[in-house]
């Protein structure tokens, strides 16, 4: 059995960590410290975290104003609130002046389960990836909340990390390099080739195992950077297997699927399955329950591979 952690309970040790290597670094959060675990971060440095209340445009607010007096400012928040109500704040007050400030979402995607539509952020990929110059992170389990925050720091600039609810298998080896516009490829294999993001990436690899056993070799990347995006991984993917998957927890439009299909169309073409909520509002439920009912199973994994497979073959 696979170890599991939610990415919230390694973000509030991971800015602990970070506020103690860097003391120009402050943390906002709308009044929802709590859920995201940041009030450990107050406990620690209480001068440099900010309560703004429900009030996440204000947040981006304060947050760009610190930055432009040369602190570096992290807003935590859920991701359906800090992305679609303060678009236009972080459109205009933190990415078009290219401020240092990087937002990180709990709550990405259906994986909230019983909070329900109004918090499952399915959209949040597709509106952070069209603002210009911001940068797009997911890490794929807790382990990797805390190298990607700190390579989120290193880059000078506004950045977006996407992160989940429930807890998720641990995967990822922390002796793992981390750069902007890179991924991690997982698994080796010559027939197909699975990208995934965040939570997905763990049901990737459980399907290239199934698949294996059918004779069916599947390569497995996590692209724990959307923007910018590996591109030379894709471009690699195309040539050297005969299709691509690419597995999200997030509406297929706008997402992982897509920013993947945009490479494909301009490069090498190979055949190419979405697996994502299909343009559609879930609901309240258990977490495992949606994802079996929306689709984002390990078998619609291992389904879709099959398929994809059987087009070149």
């Amino acid at each position: 059995m696979q170890k599991t952690k939610p990415q919230r309970d390694a973000l509030g040790k991971a800015l602990i960590c970070l506020g103690n290597e860097n003391e120009k670094l402050v943390v906002l959060s709308p009044d929802v410290g709590k859920s995201t675990r940041v009030l450990e971060f107050k406990s620690k440095y209480p001068d440099r975290y900010f309560c703004t209340g429900i009030s996440e445009q204000n947040t981006i607010g304060l947050a760009s104003g610190l930055a432009s007096m040369g602190w570096s400012s992290i807003v935590t928040g859920y991701a359906i609130f800090i992305c679609g109500k303060t678009w236009e704040q972080i459109r205009n007050s933190v990415c078009y002046p290219n401020l240092n400030v990087k937002i990180v979402a709990i709550h990405g995607g259906i994986n909230v389960g019983q909070d329900g539509v109004t918090h499952q952020s399915i959209e949040d990929i597709a509106l952070m990836r069209a603002i210009p110059g911001l940068a797009v992170l997911a890490p794929c389990d807790a382990n990797e909340v805390l190298p990607l925050l700190r390579l989120a720091l290193s880059k000078e600039g506004p950045v977006y990390i996407r992160l989940e609810r429930e807890p998720l298998p641990i995967i990822s080896q922390s002796k793992n390099l981390y750069k902007i516009g890179c991924s991690s490829r997982l698994r080796d294999g010559k027939d197909i080739t699975i990208i995934a993001i965040g939570g997905m990436v763990w049901k990737a690899l459980e399907a290239a195992e199934i698949l294996a056993g059918e004779g069916i070799q599947a390569a497995v990347i996590n692209m724990y950077s959307l923007k910018p995006i590996d591109r030379e991984a894709i471009i690699k993917a195309a040539s050297e297997t005969k299709c691509i998957i690419t597995a999200e927890d997030h509406n297929r439009i706008g997402g992982l699927g897509s920013a993947v299909a945009e490479i494909i169309v301009q490069s090498k073409m190979v055949p190419m399955e979405i697996i994502a909520v299909d343009d559609t509002f879930a609901e309240s439920g258990n977490a495992n329950d949606l994802f079996e009912k929306y689709h984002l199973t390990v078998e619609d994994i291992v389904n879709s591979a099959r398929r994809c497979y059987k087009k070149v073959n």
